[in-house]
């Protein structure tokens, strides 16, 4: 299996020399690190070509590296149902760089690029409708991005008295409670050596 991804991966750095900056065979998949500025047109290639024919576009997604300049990698996850293959396609990109929407290839992008526009706030230029998927339209902030707080920003609940939801700022109801990480949960029934509850 690797043998073929390996010579898939060579047929692709052939084929797109400047649109390939490396890859790599891992967990039975290929995984290519591209230049963003090429992601158009290496998806269409991907789409057409015949030794890959990656026709189902199965997922995007990010991941945020907030110490690093190119902060996100966006991460793209294809299948050959023809080939028996799996593909996965990373580029870094900047906090302001944007990213060209693949909706016009893979009509299934488009949520995927809402998705990841509402976690991470991440533009797709030429989507034709980014906007909000699963948080509320005034929802502030992206809440996968690591410096997101694990609280929120704002709450929401239902006022009796108003008869609507409000929204306010974030209380917490009860102190924060003070844990021994080093003691086990009261009435654990095996404790490991060195968890004794310290007294």
């Amino acid at each position: 299996m690797s043998e073929a991804l390996n010579e898939l991966a060579a047929h692709i750095a052939f084929k797109q020399p400047d649109a390939v900056l490396s890859s790599a065979v891992a967990f039975g998949e290929l995984t290519l690190v591209i230049v963003p500025e090429r992601l158009e047109a290496l998806v269409e290639f991907l789409r057409t070509d015949s030794a890959c024919r990656f026709t189902s576009l199965v997922d995007i997604t990010a991941v945020d590296h907030p110490d690093r300049a190119e902060r996100f990698d966006v991460v793209y996850h294809f299948l050959s149902m023809y080939q028996n293959q799996r593909i996965r396609l990373k580029m870094a990109i900047g906090e302001e760089e944007m990213v060209p929407s693949l909706h016009a290839i893979h009509p299934s992008a488009n949520w995927f690029e809402r998705e990841i526009f509402d976690m991470f706030g991440i533009l797709f230029s030429n989507h034709p409708d980014l906007r909000r998927i699963l948080t509320d339209y005034g929802f502030r902030g992206f809440p996968l991005r690591k410096d997101f707080p694990t609280t929120g920003y704002t709450e929401v609940r239902y006022d009796e008295a108003q008869k609507r939801v409000v929204y306010e700022p974030v209380k917490l109801v009860q102190e924060y409670r003070q844990f021994d990480f080093m003691s086990p949960w009261e009435g654990a029934e095996y404790i490991l050596p060195g968890d004794e509850k310290k007294v």
